[in-house]
C-alpha cells in the first residue's frame, strides 16, 4: 500500500497568523543568540530578511512575520495551504540558493538559512562574507552539526526566531500548539511495536538515507517506529543496499522533494531491484511519502509525526 502524507498544519487562523508591527515594542532587546558557533546581539528586530529554503520561510510565516520578509529562495515542496497567499507575496530570489550578490540586491539585514548549503562558502555566502557586508544570518541548528536533534530544538528554534523578531508571545503559542500535537501522537501509538522504517531520499549506487543526528529518526520514534540507520551519525548519509536488505525495513519513507513524478519513479527503482524484492516494505508495496520539509527543524515537523503515526499504526487512528 501506499501513503502519501501532505503534512498540513490544519485549523483556523490564531493570533500567531496576524501580520507584525513595523512598530514593535523594543521590550525584550538587546537579545543575544547564540546559533552554530556564531554569537549575536540584536539591538533591535531585523526589518528586512531574507529566507534560503522553504523551512525558514514557513516558520516565519507561521510568526506572523510576513512584513519583514523582503526574499526567499528554493521552494522545494507545495506551501502549506495557510501560507500560499503569503508566502506568494514574498519575492522569489532564486529557483535554488541564490548568489551573495543577489542576496546583497534586496538589501536585507537578516538573512536565514535552511540548510547548510544556504552560508555555502565556496559559493561566496559564508556567514563571515555576511557579516563583513553587515548583515546578520542565522542556521537552522539541524546543519550546527553538534548533536543529534530532537523536537525539542524545533521549539527551541522557533523561540529564537520569535526573540530575534520581538515576538515571543507568538513563538510560544505556535511551540504550545505543535507540542500539543505531539503528545496526542505518542499518546495514541503508546505501548505499539515500533515499525522499522528506511527512510529513502534518494540514490542508486547507495542509499543516501536520514541518519541518526537529524530530526526524521525522531519524528519516526514519535510515530511509533524505529529508524534503521538511526546509528549513522550524520543528518544525512550514505548507505549500502546490502545494509538495507539485513536491516529489514517493514515500512519505506520516501522523502519527497523532486517535483512531479519523482515520486513514482523512486518507487519504481525500489520495486526494479531484484535484491530488494524480500525486503518486507518492497515485498508489501509498503511506502509512505513524506516532503522534505516535512522532516527538518521548522514548523511541519509535528504534523509530520502525527501523519506518519497514522501510517505506520492505522489501527490506533480507527
Amino acid at each position: 500500500m501506499s501513503a502519501t502524507l501532505l503534512t498540513g498544519c490544519a485549523g483556523g487562523e490564531g493570533p500567531a497568523d496576524k501580520p507584525a508591527s513595523a512598530a514593535s515594542s523594543l521590550k525584550g532587546f538587546p537579545v543575544t543568540i547564540d546559533n552554530c558557533g556564531t554569537r549575536t546581539t540584536y539591538e533591535k528586530p531585523p526589518e528586512r530578511a531574507v529566507t534560503i529554503h522553504q523551512h525558514p520561510a514557513e516558520l516565519m510565516l507561521a510568526l506572523g512575520l510576513k512584513d519583514r520578509m523582503v526574499g526567499t529562495a528554493f521552494l522545494d515542496s507545495a506551501v502549506l495551504p495557510r501560507y500560499r497567499k503569503d508566502f506568494a507575496a514574498i519575492p522569489e530570489l532564486a529557483k535554488r540558493e541564490p548568489s551573495f550578490e543577489t542576496v546583497l540586491n534586496a538589501d536585507p539585514d537578516f538573512v536565514y538559512g535552511g540548510y547548510g548549503s544556504a552560508f555555502a562558502g565556496n559559493e561566496g555566502r559564508s556567514r563571515k562574507a555576511f557579516a563583513d557586508a553587515g548583515i546578520d544570518t542565522y542556521l537552522n541548528r539541524e546543519y550546527c552539526g553538534e548533536k543529534r536533534v530532537s523536537m525539542k530544538d524545533t521549539y527551541d528554534e522557533i523561540r529564537a526566531i520569535g526573540a530575534i523578531f520581538g515576538v515571543r508571545e507568538r513563538a510560544d503559542k505556535v511551540v504550545a500548539d505543535l507540542q500539543r500535537r505531539v503528545e496526542r501522537t505518542t499518546r495514541a501509538v503508546r505501548g505499539a511495536r515500533a515499525v522499522p522504517v528506511f527512510v529513502y531520499d534518494s540514490g542508486d549506487k547507495a542509499a543516501f538515507t536520514a541518519g541518526g543526528k537529524g530530526l526524521g529518526t525522531e519524528i519516526i520514534r514519535l510515530a511509533g517506529g524505529r529508524n534503521v540507520f538511526d546509528d549513522l551519525d550524520e543528518v544525512f548519509g550514505d548507505a549500502s543496499w546490502e545494509q538495507v536488505v539485513a536491516r529489514k525495513p517493514e515500512v519505506i519513507a520516501i522523502y519527497d522533494y523532486g517535483g512531479a513524478g519523482s515520486v513514482e519513479r523512486k518507487k519504481r527503482f525500489l520495486l526494479s531491484r531484484p535484491a530488494l524484492a524480500d525486503v518486507p516494505a518492497v515485498k508489501n508495496k509498503r511506502f509512505v511519502v513524506l516532503p522534505l520539509t516535512a522532516t527538518v527543524i521548522g514548523v511541519r515537523p509535528p504534523y509530520a509525526a502525527s501523519d506518519l503515526a497514522r501510517a505506520l499504526h492505522p489501527e490506533k487512528f480507527r
